[in-house]
Protein backbone atom coordinates (compact mmCIF):
# COMPACT_ATOMS: atom_id res chain seq x y z
CA UNK A 1 0.00 0.00 0.00
CA UNK A 2 2.79 2.46 1.05
CA UNK A 3 4.51 1.39 -2.46
CA UNK A 4 1.65 2.20 -4.44
CA UNK A 5 1.02 5.95 -2.64
CA UNK A 6 4.54 6.69 -3.31
CA UNK A 7 4.30 6.09 -6.75
CA UNK A 8 1.02 7.52 -7.28
CA UNK A 9 2.76 10.61 -5.59
CA UNK A 10 5.10 10.70 -7.59
CA UNK A 11 3.62 10.66 -10.38
CA UNK A 12 1.61 13.83 -9.34
CA UNK A 13 5.30 15.44 -9.13
CA UNK A 14 6.55 14.18 -12.25
CA UNK A 15 2.96 15.92 -13.53
CA UNK A 16 3.82 19.07 -11.56
CA UNK A 17 7.18 19.42 -12.83
CA UNK A 18 6.42 19.25 -16.22
CA UNK A 19 3.98 22.22 -16.75
CA UNK A 20 4.70 25.50 -18.24
CA UNK A 21 4.82 28.53 -15.65
CA UNK A 22 2.28 30.83 -16.89
CA UNK A 23 0.76 34.03 -15.49
CA UNK A 24 0.38 37.64 -16.74
CA UNK A 25 3.47 39.48 -15.41
CA UNK A 26 3.41 41.82 -12.44
CA UNK A 27 3.12 45.78 -12.76
CA UNK A 28 4.78 46.07 -9.44
CA UNK A 29 8.87 47.19 -9.82
CA UNK A 30 11.36 45.28 -8.89
CA UNK A 31 11.55 44.57 -5.24
CA UNK A 32 14.00 42.23 -3.62
CA UNK A 33 14.11 39.97 -6.42
CA UNK A 34 17.79 38.70 -6.69
CA UNK A 35 18.44 39.13 -10.32
CA UNK A 36 16.58 40.36 -13.11
CA UNK A 37 20.11 40.11 -15.44
CA UNK A 38 22.34 37.64 -15.28
CA UNK A 39 23.37 34.32 -15.34
CA UNK A 40 20.82 31.86 -12.97
CA UNK A 41 21.59 28.86 -11.28
CA UNK A 42 19.00 26.65 -9.78
CA UNK A 43 20.40 24.06 -6.94
CA UNK A 44 18.35 21.88 -5.24
CA UNK A 45 18.27 19.17 -2.50
CA UNK A 46 15.13 16.72 -2.48
CA UNK A 47 14.92 13.60 -0.72
CA UNK A 48 10.83 13.04 -1.72
CA UNK A 49 10.37 14.88 -4.73
CA UNK A 50 8.52 18.39 -2.98
CA UNK A 51 11.44 20.69 -3.43
CA UNK A 52 12.53 19.08 -6.91
CA UNK A 53 9.24 20.24 -8.10
CA UNK A 54 9.54 23.86 -7.26
CA UNK A 55 13.16 23.99 -8.26
CA UNK A 56 11.65 22.83 -11.95
CA UNK A 57 9.38 25.44 -11.83
CA UNK A 58 11.55 28.32 -11.47
CA UNK A 59 14.74 26.50 -13.39
CA UNK A 60 11.72 26.76 -16.33
CA UNK A 61 10.41 30.61 -15.33
CA UNK A 62 14.13 31.61 -16.01
CA UNK A 63 15.77 29.14 -18.54
CA UNK A 64 18.15 28.80 -15.88
CA UNK A 65 20.69 25.85 -15.37
CA UNK A 66 19.36 23.41 -13.01
CA UNK A 67 21.73 21.01 -10.60
CA UNK A 68 20.88 18.57 -7.45
CA UNK A 69 23.15 18.68 -4.87
CA UNK A 70 23.62 14.67 -4.49
CA UNK A 71 25.12 13.42 -1.29
CA UNK A 72 28.01 11.11 -1.80
CA UNK A 73 26.71 8.63 0.73
CA UNK A 74 22.87 8.31 -0.16
CA UNK A 75 20.73 8.50 2.99
CA UNK A 76 18.82 5.55 4.32
CA UNK A 77 15.09 5.40 2.13
CA UNK A 78 13.52 4.74 5.71
CA UNK A 79 12.17 8.21 6.85
CA UNK A 80 12.86 7.73 10.71
CA UNK A 81 16.88 6.47 10.04
CA UNK A 82 17.36 9.42 7.71
CA UNK A 83 16.10 11.77 10.71
CA UNK A 84 18.43 10.36 12.99
CA UNK A 85 21.77 10.23 10.88
CA UNK A 86 20.77 14.27 10.49
CA UNK A 87 20.47 14.84 13.69
CA UNK A 88 23.29 13.34 14.24
CA UNK A 89 25.42 15.27 11.98
CA UNK A 90 23.77 18.38 13.13
CA UNK A 91 24.50 17.72 16.61
CA UNK A 92 28.50 17.25 15.55
CA UNK A 93 28.64 20.27 13.01
CA UNK A 94 29.34 17.72 10.36
CA UNK A 95 28.55 18.23 7.04
CA UNK A 96 27.65 14.71 4.06
CA UNK A 97 30.30 14.96 1.36
CA UNK A 98 28.37 15.73 -2.00
CA UNK A 99 28.76 13.29 -4.84
CA UNK A 100 29.43 15.52 -7.35
CA UNK A 101 30.94 19.63 -6.93
CA UNK A 102 28.94 21.96 -8.14
CA UNK A 103 30.88 25.50 -9.28
CA UNK A 104 28.37 28.55 -9.01
CA UNK A 105 31.50 30.69 -10.53
CA UNK A 106 29.80 31.23 -13.64
CA UNK A 107 26.53 32.52 -12.62
CA UNK A 108 25.33 35.82 -10.26
CA UNK A 109 22.14 34.43 -8.98
CA UNK A 110 21.70 31.10 -6.86
CA UNK A 111 18.36 30.15 -6.42
CA UNK A 112 18.49 26.86 -3.65
CA UNK A 113 15.67 24.66 -2.75
CA UNK A 114 16.26 22.31 -0.12
CA UNK A 115 13.42 21.16 2.88
CA UNK A 116 14.41 21.94 6.36
CA UNK A 117 15.50 19.31 8.64
CA UNK A 118 15.42 19.80 11.94
CA UNK A 119 14.56 22.89 12.26
CA UNK A 120 18.09 24.17 10.45
CA UNK A 121 19.77 23.28 6.65
CA UNK A 122 20.54 19.60 6.09
CA UNK A 123 24.43 19.13 6.46
CA UNK A 124 24.70 17.95 2.56
CA UNK A 125 23.16 21.85 1.86
CA UNK A 126 26.02 22.96 4.05
CA UNK A 127 28.62 20.93 2.27
CA UNK A 128 27.33 22.87 -1.27
CA UNK A 129 27.47 26.24 0.66
CA UNK A 130 30.78 25.83 2.33
CA UNK A 131 32.36 25.02 -1.46
CA UNK A 132 31.57 28.16 -3.17
CA UNK A 133 32.93 31.37 -3.16
CA UNK A 134 29.76 33.64 -2.61
CA UNK A 135 31.99 37.00 -3.36
CA UNK A 136 29.03 39.06 -5.70
CA UNK A 137 26.50 36.33 -5.80
CA UNK A 138 23.10 36.42 -4.48
CA UNK A 139 21.46 33.72 -3.06
CA UNK A 140 17.59 33.20 -3.09
CA UNK A 141 16.51 29.79 -1.32
CA UNK A 142 13.38 28.16 -1.48
CA UNK A 143 12.68 25.86 1.07
CA UNK A 144 9.92 23.37 2.12
CA UNK A 145 9.18 22.06 5.86
CA UNK A 146 6.85 19.93 7.33
CA UNK A 147 4.86 22.65 9.48
CA UNK A 148 7.63 23.84 11.74
CA UNK A 149 8.65 26.57 9.48
CA UNK A 150 12.02 28.06 8.99
CA UNK A 151 13.83 27.28 12.34
CA UNK A 152 17.32 28.85 12.36
CA UNK A 153 17.66 28.42 8.33
CA UNK A 154 18.18 32.00 7.41
CA UNK A 155 21.06 32.61 9.70
CA UNK A 156 22.76 29.54 8.65
CA UNK A 157 22.43 30.69 5.33
CA UNK A 158 23.48 33.81 6.00
CA UNK A 159 26.56 32.20 8.10
CA UNK A 160 27.76 31.36 4.26
CA UNK A 161 27.30 34.50 2.47
CA UNK A 162 29.65 36.99 4.58
CA UNK A 163 30.38 38.38 0.91
CA UNK A 164 27.17 37.72 -0.76
CA UNK A 165 23.84 38.60 -0.91
CA UNK A 166 21.14 36.68 0.44
CA UNK A 167 17.48 37.65 -0.74
CA UNK A 168 13.70 37.43 0.20
CA UNK A 169 13.02 33.25 -0.67
CA UNK A 170 9.89 31.27 -0.89
CA UNK A 171 9.01 28.53 1.63
CA UNK A 172 5.65 26.35 1.87
CA UNK A 173 4.80 23.67 3.98
CA UNK A 174 5.67 20.05 2.27
CA UNK A 175 3.08 17.52 0.81
CA UNK A 176 0.89 20.35 -0.63
CA UNK A 177 1.52 19.55 -4.39
CA UNK A 178 -1.58 21.01 -5.59
CA UNK A 179 -0.72 25.19 -4.45
CA UNK A 180 2.97 24.30 -5.50
CA UNK A 181 2.54 25.39 -8.84
CA UNK A 182 0.43 28.13 -7.77
CA UNK A 183 2.59 29.66 -5.13
CA UNK A 184 5.49 29.45 -6.86
CA UNK A 185 4.37 31.66 -9.85
CA UNK A 186 2.83 34.18 -7.41
CA UNK A 187 6.02 34.45 -6.06
CA UNK A 188 7.93 34.86 -9.21
CA UNK A 189 5.27 37.65 -10.32
CA UNK A 190 4.86 39.39 -7.05
CA UNK A 191 8.94 39.94 -7.30
CA UNK A 192 9.01 40.61 -10.87
CA UNK A 193 11.82 38.16 -11.37
CA UNK A 194 11.79 37.42 -15.04
CA UNK A 195 14.49 38.10 -16.58
CA UNK A 196 14.83 41.02 -19.10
Amino acid sequence: MAATNRSTRRALLGTLASLPVVGAASAQPNQGCASSTGKVLVAYFSRTGNTRVIAGLVQRSFKAQIAEIVPATPYPEDYLETVEQARQERDAGRSRPLARPIDIGGFDTVYLGFPIWGETVPPVVRAFLAAQDWQGKSLVPFQTHGGYGLGNSLEVLGGYLAQGRLQPGFAMEADQERRTMTQVTQWLQTNDCKPR
